[in-house]
This record gives structure tokens, sequence and C-alpha cells, in this order.
């Protein structure tokens, strides 16, 4: 199946909203006990209700209510753990629970089919609507991230959750793992992805309930939760302060996230992204990319919230030898003060090994800020990440007075010293709107192939600001599941900045949308027919890799249309139809 795109980006540099959520789940849940443990190698599973009645607001310029009624499944005894991958996109996404069995943890596979992709248990939460006289009015089932906001139910429970804080949403991710916490409660709640529900202003009841499939899988009783709801119909111009104060309890009040400062600050949320308040997943701008699409939901786990706050009581969460399983929560990585000295070497211990996704994204633009109005072109987005075993880590210093930084890779034993570098290229200042940062050079590049894979068009882009957008696979050795730079605000230094550190962590990728000066090609004068995108990386082999054999992915589009009317269709690749 392809997708045939023939509407023209025109590079709004509109910002995602954010809200950020922090979720304290205590003991007096609305929550019903399963009528029975589900087996002992498992964990105990509950649906609860961490309130008895919401209230939501229905803006008059939305489409409708977003169903965030305060419903959470919780774990007790142990943790609920999927690990969800793809051999290649050429097989469907399989899931595996870890159970415990014979004093061992082993893998238990669940039935083909059970997911589709890596954003969650599809049909996981099914809700019903009812009106004051007990008439259904709406029903939907939503998907669930077992990542999504979560919080402790208990206060000798684990001071942070070891899964990561989002499912990825690329539709190029390779493996995830999706867990829920002993002693904690993950949101049911879908977040901005989920579709509003058209509600008029009054009082209703709102019923979920589990699937019969997850509880027949997970041994989950079939004990609904039922929620008061109240809608509040309201217009955006004449609430906005109100808006903002009533959304507190997410954070943010729907300001842009300060991580996109450099890709379009000043611009306010819509009505529509401001109607959807984003309560589940990661940081601000995980998963966004270098761009203005919309970020997972975002929220901040309430262990996460006691860890920067410093209270007394908190225990860090440390690695320990033999930790490679991601659970671990890498401390930051901060510039050296000085450049490195001593002679250059590239020692024998584990390097990162990058590797390119196929481009997705694909569509016609008209040019924008940076490109030629009038011309066509063919604009993606790309993501390079790196499939380890060790972290990309990249030094530029710069010498008072000269316009770029000479930029340097490091390497590190297993104990985490460093032990070698080498000169790597340079870094340079990018004043341009949707960048504003430094960016690393030659750290990709992209093509546009013909049909007999020569090269037809180079992108000028060949420079990239780091940073952990998009977890593509935290299945891989060394992966780990809590990257401090997501978003750019942490990797990419400020115009003054005299040295900056970059780095790219293992099982993590950074997407660069279409949206962005440099993601297109000038296809003005390109005839008709079939191309190849290619995102490549480490064009230049400055990088030092376990292999550089795998660097290169294609992307097949097909070009039609007449000039300024140009259209691109995208074939399914393999088993991925995302254009």
């Amino acid at each position: 199946m392809s997708t045939t795109r023939t509407n023209r980006l025109r590079r709004p540099l509109l910002v995602g909203t954010t809200a950020v959520a922090a979720v304290a789940v205590t003991a007096g849940f609305m929550a019903a006990a399963p009528d029975q443990a589900t087996a002992a190698t498992g964990p105990k599973l509950s649906l609860v209700a961490a309130t008895g009645s919401v209230t939501l607001t229905s803006w008059k310029e939305e489409p409708g209510v977003y169903l965030d009624l305060g419903t959470y499944l919780t774990a007790e005894g142990r943790p609920l753990e999927l690990k969800v991958t793809r051999k290649s996109y050429k097989d469907p996404v399989t899931v595996t629970q870890a159970v415990f069995e014979g004093g061992r943890t082993k893998a238990k596979t669940l039935p083909l089919g059970t997911v589709k992709d890596f954003s969650g248990l599809p049909g996981f939460a099914e809700i019903t609507i009812t009106d004051k006289n007990g008439k259904v009015v709406a029903t939907r089932a939503e998907s669930f991230c077992p990542n999504n906001a979560s919080g402790r139910i208990r206060p000798d429970a684990p001071a942070t959750s070891k899964y990561p804080e989002s499912c990825p949403t690329n539709p190029f991710t390779l493996g995830s793992v999706w867990g829920v916490e002993k002693g904690w409660a993950a949101n049911t709640y879908g977040g901005s992805y989920t579709t509003p529900v058209k509600l008029a202003a009054g009082s209703y009841t709102a019923k979920v309930r589990v699937a019969k499939k997850y509880r027949d899988l997970f041994g989950i009783a079939d004990k609904p939760a039922s929620v008061k709801l109240t809608v509040e119909e309201r217009s955006w111009e004449n609430g906005r302060a109100a808006a903002a104060g009533e959304h507190a309890g997410h954070g943010a009040a729907h300001q842009a996230p300060s991580a996109h400062a450099g890709h379009g600050a000043g611009h306010a949320p819509s009505p529509a992204q401001a109607g959807a308040p984003q309560t589940s997943g990661a940081g601000p701008s995980y998963n966004v990319g270098h761009g203005p699409l919309k970020a997972a939901p975002p929220a901040l786990p309430w262990a996460l919230k006691v860890q920067q706050a410093g209270r007394a009581g908190f225990r860090a969460a440390g690695d320990t030898p033999g930790q490679t399983d991601g659970s671990r929560k890498a401390p930051a990585l901060t510039p050296r003060s000085a450049r490195p000295t001593g002679t250059p070497s590239v020692p024998n211990v584990p390097k990162p090994d990058l590797r390119s996704l196929p481009a997705y994204g694909i569509t016609i633009s008209d040019g924008g800020i940076q490109d030629v109005p009038g011309k066509d072109y063919l604009a993606f987005s790309a993501n390079v990440w790196n499939a380890g075993p060790a972290q990309l880590v990249v030094d530029g210093f710069r010498s008072p007075g000269k316009a770029k930084m000479d930029a340097f890779q490091y390497f590190y034993d297993a104990q985490g010293k460093q032990v070698g570098y080498t000169p790597t290229g340079t870094m340079e200042w990018d004043p341009r709107p949707g960048h504003v940062h430094w960016h690393f050079t030659d750290f990709a590049s992209y093509r546009l192939l013909k049909a007999d894979k020569k090269e037809a068009v180079r992108s000028g882009k060949e420079a990239f600001c780091l940073a952990n957008t998009d977890a593509v696979d935290y299945t891989v050795k060394n992966a780990n599941w809590h990257p401090n730079n997501t978003d750019l605000s942490t990797a990419c230094g400020q115009e003054n900045s005299i040295s900056v550190r970059e780095v790219l962590d293992v099982g993590s990728g950074d997407t660069y949308t279409q949206d962005l000066p440099g993601q297109s090609f000038d296809i003005t004068d390109l005839p008709n027919g079939t191309y190849y995108i290619q995102v490549l990386a480490n064009p230049a082999k400055r990088l030092k890799e376990t292999n550089l054999d795998n660097n290169s992915a294609l992307r097949k589009v097909v070009l039609g249309g007449t000039p300024g009317r140009r259209t691109v269709t995208v074939p399914a690749h393999d088993l991925v139809n995302a254009n």
C-alpha cells in the first residue's frame, strides 16, 4: 500500500504544547481488588480510579472533550514488564512478558497480534459514557502505554521506576520496553494521541473497563472503575486565563517548552493544542525531534520530582556492577573545561554504532523561510540512532575569537573512565530559525538517488546538534532507558558558548523533522519517476564506530505531477506503511 501526498508543506514554526504532570497516587483509590491473584509468576494488576469525580472543559473551538479520567493500572508483588520488538521491518511486532519461574526471570511470549506497533496495548481501556438518565452517549476503546504518567501507590515502593517514560511513536522503531514498577500506577489515559469525544455541557458517568483479552492475558479482575464526569463548555478567547489555572495540575499550563526556544519561541499554542492536556510520557520534548511536531505526552513521575527537589529521604538509584539492561539512569555528561592533552588515540574499548532509519514524514513543499519560494521541494524527516554498546560523546572547544569549534570524540572503559580521544571535525553555530544552536559537522548526509541508485541531488545539510529525541531500540545492550539530553536545551549550547558536549546515548536516535531548513531536496528540475531518499550516517567516516557497514538507509518515493503541483507517492517500506 502506498501513500500519495499532494499537500504542500509551508513549514510553520509552531511549537508543540507541554504540560508536566506529577502523579501522586495514594492508597485511598476507588479501587477494586481482583477476585483472585494472578499467577505467582506475574504481577498482581488492578484498575483503579484516583478520584470519584472529574471536571473536564469542552472548548467551543475544539472538536470535543479529551477523556483524562484519572484511571490507573497498578502493579503489586512484581512489576509488569513487556519487551516489544521486531527482527526487521519485514517482520511483525512481537511482545514478551518478563515472568518469574523456578527462581529465575523468564520471557513469556504473548500471542502474535497482541500489539501492532510500539505505541501501547491497543484497545486496552474500554470507556462508556452515560448521561444522567443512564443513556449511553459515547463509547470508545483506547490504547494503553504502561510507561504513561506514573506515580507510587505506597511509601515503601521503589523510589524511582526503572522503566522508560514514554512509548515511542517513530514509525521505524525497532525495540521498546514497557513497564509498571511494583508499587506504582500508570495512567491509562492516552494523552494528546487520543481523539476527543463530543459531549455537551452537563453531568455524566464514565465507566472504564480493561478489555477482556487483557484481563485474561494478565489476570486482571473484571471490576470497572466509575468516575462522575462534569463537562463545562467555554470559549478559548474568553477563558484563556482560566484554562491555564485549571490545567495547573498538568504543569506548565500548556506553555511552549523551553527546549524549543530555537524552534519558534513566542508562538503560543493553538486552541487545538491547548485543548489536549498531555499527561503521559517523558519530558516536554521527548520524541518530538528537532522541529515543531507534537511532543509525546509529557509527565514527570512523582519519584523523579522528589529527586529534582532534593527532598530528604530520596535514595539515588545508581548503577550496579554488570547492570546493562537499561534500567540505570546515567549521570549527565558535561563538557570538559579544556581541550584534551596528550597523544590522540583510539583504544580497544566499546564504541557507538551509528545507524540510519528510513526517511518518513515525506511531503511536497513550495519553500519556506530558508528556501526559494516558487520552487518545488521534497521534504522529509530523518533519524540517525546509536545501537551501542557505547555512547557517542563529542566535545567542541572554541578558540577565543574563532567562529568554529574543534570537535573531539571521547572513548571510555567499562568503568566509565576516559581512556582516549581523537579529533573529529568541527562544530559551527547555526543562526537560522528552527536551529539557533551549535551543529556538529559531518554527522549525517542526505542524498536523493535516481532509480539506478546514482546521486541526483544532495541536501546542503551536513551539520547536526545531537539529542536523544527518539527511543529507537531500548532492547540493545547497554541501552539507557533514561537519557539526559532528550531535548535541545541540554545539548546544543548558546552562541557565546566556549565549549559544548553533544551525546547520542545507546538505544536512542536523533530526529530532524521535515519542517526544518535543510530537510529537503530541490526537485524543481527533476523529471517524474522513482527515486530513493538516502539517509547516511557518518558520511566522512570521521567518527569511530563498531560497524561502518550499516550507516545507510533508503526510502523509495515516486515523484509525479507538474511544476508547482508536484506530488509524491511513498510506497510502504516492507511492513511499515508510514509516509
